[in-house]
């Protein structure tokens, strides 16, 4: 069974620009590449898990999320930090977009991307860990049996040595 670290993606690694769908747009958080990278050779899988109401809101549209996921996982795959997969939910229940304005499984603080992420990639909960800048990010993360850890910013390579090494 594989570890994995979860990473809430807006916020954690880049930063939080209203509704981000443009690769002009992509700022890195400070560090991110780095921790990830270090995560990664800890034997961690890297999964992103986000929530996207931009697309129920008629902002962009799927499409656009996956341009931009393509982009950042060719980024970090070239910083050695190779992105299994990017799970993203594209709903919100307020949404503009019939199709996506739904009350889903998937929209976090519900876990049903973390759970889906366990089920297709043999994740063992225990050994994982998730990183959100969100209290629904960490509640997801309970509710899926995984450790939640809340960044507040700052730099995400310090931020991940903090954590790593209580896991060493």
């Amino acid at each position: 069974m594989r570890k994995v670290l979860f990473l809430d993606r807006d916020g954690v690694i880049n930063k939080d620009v209203s509704y981000l769908y443009k690769i002009e747009d992509l700022q890195w958080v400070d560090g991110a590449k780095e921790a990830l990278k270090m995560a990664y050779d800890h034997g961690y899988d890297l999964i992103v898990v986000t929530n996207q109401s931009g697309v129920a809101r008629g902002y962009y549209k799927e499409s656009d999320v996956q341009i931009l996921h393509d982009y950042m996982g060719n980024e970090l795959d070239k910083a050695g930090a190779p992105i299994l997969h990017f799970y993203y939910c594209p709903h919100h229940k307020d949404g503009s977009i019939a199709q996506y304005a739904v009350d889903c499984q998937c929209r976090k603080p519900k876990p049903g991307m973390l759970l889906q992420a366990i089920k297709d990639y043999q994740v063992d909960p225990h050994k994982s860990f998730l990183i959100g800048d969100s209290q629904r990010d960490v509640e997801a993360a309970v509710a899926a049996g995984v450790k939640g850890y809340l960044f507040q910013g700052g730099n995400l390579l310090d931020y991940m040595k903090s954590i790593l090494c209580t896991k060493d």
